[in-house]
C-alpha cells in the first residue's frame, strides 16, 4: 500500500511500532499544498498536525505591529512543534506556515496527537525529539537576535535555506529576506554584495548561490 510505504520511508521510527502505524493509516489523509500557500495562520484553531513527506514549509511569528520574525524551516520527515503545542487544547495558533516548495503531508487529527503520547512509545519519542530539535532552533535565534550582527543572521539564515532545500542555488529576492529577518532591504542588499565581494556567494536575477 502507497501510505505504508511514504510512512516507512519518512518515519522509520513511528513505522516500527506496527500497532502505531495501523492506528495512524485509519484516521490520516494526504493533502498538497503549493509552493507560497499557507498551511497554518497565526489565529487559526489547529485541527490537524501536518506530518511533512515532501516539499518544506517555514515557520514564522508576527510581531504587535504585524513584522514577521524567521523562526524555522521544516523538512521532510519532520513535523512542526509549534503546531503541536497550539493543537493541544485547541488554543489559536501562534504561528505561520509557509509552504516553501510544493509539499505533501500526511495530516493526522490533533486529538489522537495527545491520546497517542500516553499510549505509545514511539509516538511520544518522535514528539518529544521535535520539540527539543525546534527549541534549539529557537533558541538559536533567540541568541543571533541578541548578540549577532545582522551579517552573521543573514549568513545563517542562507545556509539553513540550503540545507532544507539541499540546494547551493536559493531562489530568493532581497525582500524576501528583509522580511524573514525583519530588517531592510537596502541593509540586506548592502550586506549581500559585501559577501558576494569577499567570495560567500554570487547574486544573480532573483537567487543566489552560496560558493561556501
Amino acid at each position: 500500500m502507497i501510505l505504508r510505504k511514504v510512512l516507512t520511508e519518512n518515519f522509520p521510527t513511528l513505522a516500527a511500532e506496527q500497532d502505531l502505524m495501523e492506528e495512524i493509516m485509519k484516521v490520516v489523509f494526504i493533502h498538497e499544498v503549493e509552493e507560497g500557500e499557507l498551511l497554518i495562520d497565526i489565529g487559526e484553531t489547529i485541527e490537524n498536525m501536518p506530518l511533512l513527506v515532501e516539499g518544506s514549509m517555514k515557520i514564522v511569528r508576527e510581531d504587535e505591529e504585524g513584522h514577521e520574525i524567521f523562526l524555522y524551516y521544516v523538512s521532510a520527515g519532520n513535523t512542526c512543534a509549534a503546531s503541536i503545542t497550539s493543537g493541544f487544547g485547541g488554543q489559536k495558533s501562534n504561528i505561520r506556515a509557509i509552504v516553501e516548495e510544493k509539499a505533501t503531508f500526511l495530516a493526522i487529527p490533533i486529538k489522537y496527537v495527545e491520546l497517542w503520547m500516553a499510549k505509545y512509545a514511539a509516538w511520544r519519542h518522535f514528539i518529544l525529539n521535535t520539540y527539543n530539535a525546534k527549541f534549539e532552533e529557537v533558541l538559536k535565534v533567540v541568541d543571533l537576535l541578541a548578540f549577532k550582527k545582522m551579517d552573521d543572521r543573514i549568513a545563517n539564515y542562507l545556509h539553513e535555506k540550503s540545507q532544507t532545500h539541499h540546494s547551493k542555488i536559493l531562489k530568493l529576492s532581497h525582500q524576501d529576506i528583509a522580511i524573514d529577518l525583519n530588517t531592510s532591504r537596502e541593509v540586506v542588499s548592502r550586506i549581500l554584495k559585501q559577501m558576494e565581494k569577499s567570495g560567500q556567494i554570487t547574486i544573480g536575477r532573483g537567487q543566489l548561490t552560496l560558493l561556501n
